[in-house]
């Protein structure tokens, strides 16, 4: 079967962020472990690895940032018709490696990313849960106002 979805760079995009010394981004997703793991030990709702598996397969570009050990300390993703629509998601760090900048330079790369993709003017989203709002806010973000933010739950 074939595939014509827009797929994302297979490189991180050029960008001016930088991390702490002694961590690496790589433009991957975690493993569906990790990806349970650390949606839930950062506050995310909880995944099941069936979930993880739609999201690690079914994203528009991933962006994880490991130790020098490898162990994984922050991830972020890009859901997306790769044109002018983006929705970011999954902007998680570990709490052991909080406080550094990591969900910052997560951001601003996933940003970069998008950018260098998208021709002028896409549309880019995400749902803030109050202990990110204070980050977003700093990177540009405002309240879609007049639109309002709604989902179906089930």
């Amino acid at each position: 079967m074939h595939d014509d979805r827009t797929t994302a760079p297979t490189t991180p995009a050029p960008s001016s962020t930088s991390l702490p010394d002694g961590y690496a981004f790589a433009p991957v997703p975690p493993t569906s472990e990790e990806y349970v793991r650390l949606r839930e030990i950062s506050g995310l709702s909880p995944r099941t690895p069936a979930q993880a598996a739609g999201a690690l397969a079914n994203s528009w570009a991933w962006i994880t940032a490991r130790t020098e050990e490898g162990a994984l300390a922050a991830m972020g993703r890009v859901l997306g018709d790769g044109t002018w629509y983006f929705h970011l998601a999954d902007i998680a760090t570990d709490p052991a490696h909080q406080r550094q900048g990591l969900g910052r330079a997560v951001m601003e790369h996933l940003i970069a990313r998008i950018d260098e993709a998208a021709p002028p003017h896409p549309y880019i989203t995400l749902l803030a849960d109050p202990p990110g709002q204070r980050l977003y806010r700093s990177l540009g973000f405002v309240e879609s106002d007049p639109s309002l933010g709604m989902r179906l739950p089930r």
